[in-house]
């Protein structure tokens, strides 16, 4: 360059002093065009997935003064949702996101309301089940914005790690936040509050979230390729989603039942939320580092991981010490979020072009079904065994998940578009 030459008191610098350290890639991942805009819109229509249930219970209980009426409704929401989440997904993989979310989440409002109209005007209690079962229309929204970022993020591995890990961080704080905004609400208001606002919140996020249309997939309209449940590896993960989801629904169902042979069940809460704090902390923290490795030998250390801290609450909990529980869970939970974000990578790689909503709507139901099922076990062995016997369930489900996971490494299930799952 002749001026610099010439002119050698303009020239640049040659400093040797290290570069800037780089923006955080959480700052770089939300400066993508676009998706600022659409993530505020899906947390929004997030959070109210952690209020539904738990307002329903309120509602229903404090008006019929039955909580085994409650909990069988929400137990019927809960399966109908397993049943019709996963057409809703392959719709929308089909159609596009706004033209099946915004009708579907308005099916699922509506059910939300009759349910809170039948509650109020004390309707037959059948009511209050065929009401409920319509918000099963409710579309995986955590789905959808994975999906966005998969588009986005196409051939940035890097990022689409970050992605994940920002996802269930984002999970995982909507679902701590939920059911305490859904008592507040309940208890400061009204009953049928929670319910109120929270279908509100829900449609409202949705409209925003379709809104931005520049950042949403392609359609691939009606594809040949079978449901994502025959592709390879995917029923031993899926099944692994299972296990793993009893390790939630039981682990809430001991937690409640220790602190109130406590004599702190109110306290319940808190102790559950500080396991997801946990959670939330190492998505973000697991988020903003670059794993070394495929994704597929990642999958069974964490979970490994996972089942290894999973028998702190159990030795807490042998001190009689809800405080002792309360920090166990903590430290556990936070091998949730690496576990989790590891397993919905590797569906994203598994699941065929063109239904990736469906597979990850797959995984969620799975998740949910297991819930369902840790619930059931970890209350059958509160009042066999007692609360402190009681976590040996979350263990031994996690147990569980691990050797699926393991199966499914061994098996090679997960080597096939490896370089897809390389981050």
């Amino acid at each position: 360059m002749p001026d610099a030459i010439s002119e050698p008191a303009i020239a640049p610098p040659t400093s040797t002093a290290p570069p800037r350290p780089s923006r955080s890639p959480y700052v770089r991942l939300l400066s993508t065009p676009g998706a600022l805009a659409f993530t505020l819109g899906n947390l929004l229509a997030r959070l109210p997935m952690g209020m539904f249930s738990v307002s329903a219970v309120i509602m229903i209980a404090g008006s019929r003064g039955s909580y085994a009426l409650a909990g069988a409704v929400t137990a019927t929401g809960m399966a109908a949702t397993a049943v019709v989440a996963p057409w809703t997904a392959r719709l929308v993989d089909r159609y596009g996101q706004a033209r099946i979310a915004v009708p579907a989440t308005a099916v699922a409002v509506c059910g939300s309301l009759a349910l809170l109209l039948c509650v109020h005007f004390e309707a037959p209690g059948w009511t209050l089940f065929a009401a409920y079962a319509a918000t099963a229309t409710t579309p995986n929204t955590g789905g959808m914005s994975r999906a966005r970022w998969a588009h986005l993020l196409k051939g940035d591995p890097t990022a689409l790690h970050t992605a994940n890990s920002f996802e269930q961080a984002a999970d995982e704080l909507c679902f701590m936040l939920g059911p305490v905004v859904a008592a507040f609400l309940c208890g400061s208001l009204f009953p049928e509050a929670g319910t109120l606002i929270g279908a509100v919140l829900l449609l409202t996020g949705v409209l925003v979230f379709t809104a931005q249309r520049a950042t949403e997939p392609p359609t691939h309209g009606r594809t040949a390729t079978k449901s994502p449940l025959h592709a390879r590896g995917m029923p031993v993960l899926l099944a692994s989603f299972l296990a793993t989801g009893a390790v939630f629904g039981s682990m809430e169902v001991v937690t409640i039942a220790f602190a109130d042979e406590a004599g702190h069940k109110a306290a319940a809460g808190a102790v559950l939320a500080l396991q997801a704090a946990g959670s939330c902390v190492a998505g973000l923290v697991y988020g903003a580092v670059r794993p070394a490795g495929p994704v597929a030998r990642r999958h069974p250390v964490c979970v490994a991981a996972m089942t290894v801290l999973l028998a702190l609450p159990l030795l807490a909990a042998l001190t009689g010490s809800l405080l002792a529980v309360a920090g166990a869970l903590l430290v556990a939970g936070m091998a949730t979020a690496p576990t989790m974000v590891t397993g919905m990578t590797l569906v994203q790689a598994r699941t065929p072009e063109g239904q990736l909503n469906e597979g990850m709507t797959l995984a969620v139901t799975g998740l949910l079904g297991g819930i369902a099922c840790g619930a059931a076990a970890g209350g059958s062995a509160v009042e066999r065994l007692g609360p402190t016997a009681g976590y040996a369930v979350p263990g031994t489900a996690s147990a569980c998940a691990l050797a699926l996971a393991l199966i499914g490494y061994v098996r090679g299930d997960y080597v096939r578009r490896d370089a897809r799952d390389r981050t």
